[in-house]
């Protein structure tokens, strides 16, 4: 009995895990992640393996500099009364493209290991904390900064990781998650990433006497931070279009008595905050009724609320551009009496918080992933100071008129500038957008976005004061249903296809062929709008896609956007094909021929030849 006992002991060692823990971490959607700690070797000494088991979407930042803000890239450490633990040891990142940045990132995802190498132990048995903590995204949505520990019991002699007692700390949201039971049997790592900015990081955490103690003694710091953030937005691209108009408002308020000007310019300054306060107000909402949090940058992941950015902002610059004229600029630009100046005060002061959100920069990001963090009450703090950081300096030119006289006097230059402006302002709404919305929708968000603009200068500029009633509201009711019409069309988010497509890949085509599996390739691109006929027309029927998998049929999604792409290359090179799309392609391995339907076609074309595959 002890000679197998003996055996066993060595072949669990052999294997490098004996016993695991699973932890449960993220889950978003279909979408989750799960951790398990064993025992294991590295360079000829015991280690802890932590074995992460996850869907290929959501994925951990392996870079501090790639990160969503420095410092949430993955992060493992474990300590334990009088043992020393090496350096954590990552496995080979992979690289994931990261739709915002228009960049691949270094990530790691799907199942992975991650070794704490013991450096020595006095005891063969000892208690140890294994803490996880960064950030995981899908290629959607970031999830709230989180920090996991793990209580387990180490026995060397035995090889065994024992469960001692297990807590799960998430510092930003609660959230309902459900623990994956299967094991990672995933290869170890071979390849060691740190750096002494890593080593010198975990040293500090390990020193810090409780996590809220050290939350504790952050936030006046971070609370400084968010004052410097909000006046850092002043100097972004997104609000210097309104500043010219906002300084001119001032010059001209400085001609009132000393109460009333100081009034009007705290409007305005109580404006900027009142958007930052209804922004903490929409998230506590939310917080309390669903359990997530936002940021000013998750907000931007949503498309609807891109789309309804994006339209304000293009009609702000077309009241600049004097397409339209409205109470609100006239106001803002002193055009109108002084008894409507509070009014146009409040509401250019939360314009220019609204105008604030697109270009939120690095400081402000990282002020923001903090404050998610942070208890309701904290946070909310924290996204006032920023308007309040952001008011300061209008503030302060209030407060001391005599600032004033160093802006030239008003002339032809300010029309010159307001126009610019506009100008500027379409700049910023197209890239915007650019940035946050998926190819399937930006096109037709940009058409829309001229649409809209041709309807807003119908409704302002077909008609004046003196236009008749009646003819007045038949203009501006035809505007409203041209706008209306053109949404409906134009901004609706697509229809998710009931195929599941296969990016075109040629290894993954040699292999179907190889086992004689047929195959469909649809060719296709983002700027081809017959394209999305076919789509329409042909692969959104659901009996197509059940015949297509009844054929146990591979089916790809060929993209030849952009001419470098392997699609568009092996369009022309392998199928003969000039580069014209749509292109659908049926591959019959079985009887080595293949068949082309070239532009628009209907199903009825397609079915006869998927009947005649095996």
């Amino acid at each position: 009995m002890r000679k197998c006992l003996l055996v066993a002991i060595s072949v669990c060692l052999g294997l490098s895990v004996c016993r695991s823990q699973s932890l449960p971490l993220l889950q978003y959607a279909d979408q989750q992640s799960s951790a398990t700690v064993a025992l294991s070797e590295y360079q000829g000494k015991s280690a802890l393996a932590v074995r992460f088991e996850g869907t290929d979407d959501l994925h951990y930042y392996a870079r501090s500099e790639t990160a969503p803000a420095p410092g949430l890239q993955l992060q493992i450490s474990a300590r334990a009364d009088g043992v020393a633990f090496g350096q954590t040891v990552f496995p080979e990142w992979s690289l994931f493209y990261d739709k915002a940045a228009e960049k691949n990132i270094e990530v790691y995802v799907g199942n992975f290991t991650v070794l704490v190498p013991i450096q020595s132990a006095p005891d063969e048995s000892f208690e140890a904390e294994v803490m996880i903590q960064g950030i995981a995204c899908t290629s959607q949505i970031c999830l709230p900064p989180f920090t996991k520990t793990m209580q387990v019991t180490i026995n060397l002699e035995s090889g065994q990781v024992a469960e001692a007692s297990k807590s799960a700390e998430d510092n930003a949201a609660a959230q309902d998650k459900k623990p994956i039971e299967k094991e990672t049997t995933h290869s170890e790592p071979t390849k060691e990433v740190g750096s002494e900015e890593l080593s010198n990081t975990l040293s500090q955490w390990k020193e810090a006497h409780t996590p809220q103690e050290q939350a504790d003694r952050s936030i006046p710091f971070y609370f400084i931070l968010a004052l410097l953030a909000g006046l850092s937005i002043n100097i972004m691209p997104c609000v210097l279009p309104v500043i010219p108009l906002i300084i001119m408002r001032l010059v001209s308020q400085a001609k009132e008595s000393g109460p009333r000007r100081v009034a009007l310019g705290l409007s305005f300054c109580g404006g900027i905050v009142l958007f930052f306060i209804a922004f903490a107000v929409l998230a506590v909402i939310i917080n309390l009724t669903t359990g997530a949090v936002i940021d000013l940058n998750s907000l931007f992941r949503n498309p609807t609320a891109v789309i309804v950015l994006f339209l304000l902002i293009v009609f702000f610059a077309l009241v600049f551009l004097d397409l339209i004229t409205i109470a609100l600029p006239s106001s803002v630009t002193g055009r109108q009496d002084a008894g409507s100046g509070f009014a146009g005060s409040i509401g250019m002061g939360f314009f220019a918080g609204i105008l604030s959100t697109p270009c939120s920069g690095a400081l402000l990001g990282a002020v923001l992933v903090w404050a998610q963090t942070q208890p309701l009450y904290i946070s909310s703090a924290a996204i006032v100071l920023m308007g309040v950081g952001m008011a300061l300096p209008y503030a302060v030119l209030v407060s001391i008129p005599s600032l004033l006289n160093f802006v030239p006097k008003p002339g032809t230059w300010m029309e010159i500038i307001k126009k610019a402006g506009g100008f500027l302002l379409l700049l910023i709404a197209v890239k915007f957008t650019l940035t946050a919305l998926p190819k399937e929708r930006l096109i037709n968000v940009l058409l829309y976005g001229v649409a809209f603009s041709f309807c807003v200068w119908m409704w302002g500029g077909w008609v004046s004061f003196s236009t008749p009633p009646g003819r007045k509201w038949t203009v501006r009711g035809i505007a409203v249903i041209l706008a209306v019409l053109t949404g409906f069309w134009l901004l609706p988010a697509p229809q998710e296809s009931v195929i599941q497509w296969n990016r075109y890949d040629r290894s993954l085509l040699h292999e179907s062929l190889d086992n004689g599996r047929p195959v469909l390739i649809k060719f296709t691109a983002d700027w081809c709008y017959n394209c999305k006929v076919v789509d329409r027309k042909v692969y959104q029927l659901p009996d197509m896609a059940r015949l297509l998998e009844q054929k146990n049929i591979l089916t790809v999604k060929a993209d030849t956007t952009q001419a470098d792409y392997p699609a568009s290359v092996d369009l022309n090179s392998v199928f003969g094909e000039a580069g014209n799309v749509p292109v659908t392609v049926v591959l019959n391995p079985n009887e080595k021929t293949y068949i082309k339907l070239r532009g628009i076609f209907d199903p009825e074309q397609l079915r006869p030849i998927l009947n005649q595959l095996p």
